[in-house]
């Protein structure tokens, strides 16, 4: 007898259950049920893989720029010595930091010019140009060449 007690109520559960049902709302509104009709037929979408450009990213950081006025120090300035892209390699505070890393500079081969800016900061530059293009090759030369100065940047002097 508990048997088919047992038996007669797991039949009416199932047949209670509103996702068991032929045009249950229940089975609509399922989030399980996406994309498939009340006549149990599947309706799948277009489906394309959306397709992404890689943009490879270049293994150099982007150069620094920074527009200041300048002046040389220990040059006289002429005309044939101004100009208006400088690569610098060092800036300090003091004056005679920039002549000692100058120094060691020179002993590296470069041939390093000292510039203070309109705050009293003393740039070390390295090359100097009147092109951009010329300045940022130089720039990207010294990178690949001397990578303990990997910081080196571009300043443009301010007319």
């Amino acid at each position: 007898m508990k048997k088919i007690l047992f038996i007669a109520l797991a039949v009416s559960m199932l047949a209670s259950c509103a996702s068991m049902r032929k045009g249950s709302s229940k089975m609509a509104s399922s989030p399980y049920a996406e994309g498939v009709k009340d006549d149990g037929i599947e309706v799948r979408e277009d489906v394309r893989p959306v397709v992404r450009e890689e943009v490879e990213e270049s293994s150099e950081p982007a150069i620094v720029v920074r527009e200041e006025k300048v002046k040389t120090v220990d040059v006289e300035e002429t005309t044939e010595t101004i100009f208006r892209y400088y690569v610098i390699i060092g800036s300090f505070r003091y004056i005679e930091n920039a002549r000692n890393y100058k120094t060691e500079l020179i002993s590296e081969g470069f041939v390093p010019v000292i510039l203070e800016n309109e705050n009293g900061l003393f740039r070390v530059s390295v090359a100097a140009y009147n092109e951009e293009q010329p300045a940022r090759n130089n720039i990207a030369a010294i990178r690949r060449n001397y990578p303990k100065y990997a910081d080196v940047w571009l300043l443009i002097r301010k007319q």
